[in-house]
């Protein structure tokens, strides 16, 4: 098969339309002439780049400016005319920032890339690319992304012995080779090992000319490291928090969206969520939380206690030092004290609010509230405070595991 040739593309347009001597001013009608020049290049190689992620940010972005100009797709496509090489090293000229930098690889008056975040941390909680907030059960290995440029897996074990809740102790992210940018590269970590390097003991991409826009970054020895994967726009956080792991990611909608086969697009919990029998809907026991509270009562005291009881005052209180604004999060930490006990979850959910702060491209979005759902023909809403529903759900996870929460 002949290379994908985005990348020669994307150069003879830029050389045609920057530069101290460009041969299209945008105001020009040689604007349309390099932008049809553009169009030609990319559909001649097409079948070659059916799968790369800069072949379609290109053709999206030409038809965004053809409409912006109002250029005609019919009309002269003079090659454009190249401007003479700079100066210095050839190496350093062939590791020019456009070819494995995404927002680079972004015409300045093409639309910005629109980005996205999901998050997985605690008892496990999932925050979607949707920003759909999930708790869930999902023990044992699980993807959590799965696209045409990167791999990431997580294994869930249980916190306490006899209970359904689990938390992940096993982290992998795979890179894959990526045109004249990157290597195909692995990090692993695990409880206890926090590693700030790739399984091959490498910091960055590898021995390609753009190597050094996959990078990591050791930010808190042995609790905290971020990986900036500039080639396809996205930053990965992981940390250690108490024995557990926590990952956090801002990608561009369209690396998430990159899949090969269209049918099977997004089989993974960052995208789809986690499976329905695998989720945990704290409204969901609105009908039974009597019945279950009962049975927790009887068998409590007679079951092994985690590292420290908590009743729900105690929880909340605890989390509410860290997270004064009762969201999901907020809530979440609480449900986490309530069924393991160890107090590290309330760092989890705090480090995982810290990073979409950060991560998140909406900051209206930042935070996340509970849903209410109505019951029958009723309407006889879930409209119970959203601590009596914690203390239904964790009573009926606890029946294997948990001490007396209910003081």
């Amino acid at each position: 098969m002949s290379p994908c040739r985005i990348m020669k593309c994307n150069s003879e347009f830029l050389a045609a339309t920057s530069g101290p001597h460009p041969q299209a001013a945008e105001e020009a009608p040689e604007f349309c002439t390099a932008l049809r020049a553009y169009a030609h290049c990319t559909h001649h190689t097409a079948r070659a780049c059916r799968g790369d992620l800069f072949y379609h940010s290109a053709v999206h972005g030409i038809d965004d400016l053809m409409a912006q100009h109002n250029c005609s797709k019919d009309g002269p496509t003079a090659p454009p005319r190249l401007r003479p090489p700079p100066r210095g090293d050839s190496q350093e000229r062939s590791d020019s920032p456009e070819i494995c930098h995404y927002e680079k690889s972004f015409h300045k008056h093409a639309p910005a890339p629109n980005y996205t975040h999901c998050g997985l941390f605690g008892d496990p909680h999932l925050r979607t690319f949707s920003d759909t907030f999930q708790t869930c059960m999902v023990q044992g290995a699980w993807p959590l992304i799965d696209n045409n440029y990167l791999n990431v897996q997580v294994t869930n074990t249980p916190v306490v012995p006899g209970s359904i809740a689990t938390a992940t102790s096993k982290l992998t992210i795979i890179f894959k080779s990526f045109q004249e940018c990157v290597d195909q590269k692995v990090y692993q970590a695990e409880m206890d090992e926090l590693p700030a390097a790739f399984a091959d003991g490498s910091k960055n991409g590898g021995d390609k000319h753009g190597a050094n826009s996959l990078k990591i970054t050791e930010k808190v020895s042995g609790q905290h490291i971020e990986i900036q994967a500039k080639y396809i726009g996205t930053t990965i956080v992981v940390r250690q928090v108490g024995r557990y792991l926590t990952f956090a990611v801002r990608m561009p909608e369209e690396v998430v969206k990159a899949v090969e086969d269209g049918d099977n697009q997004g089989l993974y919990l960052c995208l789809r969520g986690c499976p329905l029998n695998q989720q945990i809907d704290f409204q969901a026991f609105h009908s039974t939380s009597q019945s279950t509270e009962n049975r927790v009562r009887r068998k409590g005291l007679s079951l092994p206690s985690p590292p420290e009881a908590f009743t729900y005052e105690m929880a909340t209180a605890k989390c509410r030092e860290k997270l004064p604004v009762e969201d999901l999060y907020f809530q979440s930490c609480v449900f986490d004290l309530l069924t393991t006990g160890d107090v590290n979850f309330t760092l989890a959910a705090y480090y995982a609010f810290e990073d979409v702060k950060v991560l998140h491209s909406d900051k209206e979005k930042v935070h996340l509230y509970e849903r209410t759902r109505e019951f029958g023909p009723g309407n006889e809403a879930a409209s119970e405070p959203s601590g009596s529903l914690l203390l239904q759900l964790v009573a009926a996870l606890c029946l294997g595991g948990c001490a007396t929460l209910f003081l």
